[in-house]
């Protein structure tokens, strides 16, 4: 993941207020990626 995509969704789960920059600095790429996918990610099954 580029440096800029990781700062984006870093600060998107910053402002979402679901975790700390402590928290976030110790994750991997592929956490964040997790993360920002399950809190801003829409799904077909989110409008059922």
């Amino acid at each position: 993941m580029s440096k800029i995509a990781r700062d984006s969704k870093v600060k998107n789960l910053l402002d979402k207020q679901k975790f700390n920059e402590k928290q976030i600095s110790e994750m991997s790429d592929a956490q964040i990626e997790y993360y920002h996918w399950l809190y801003f990610v829409d799904s077909v099954y989110d409008y059922m």
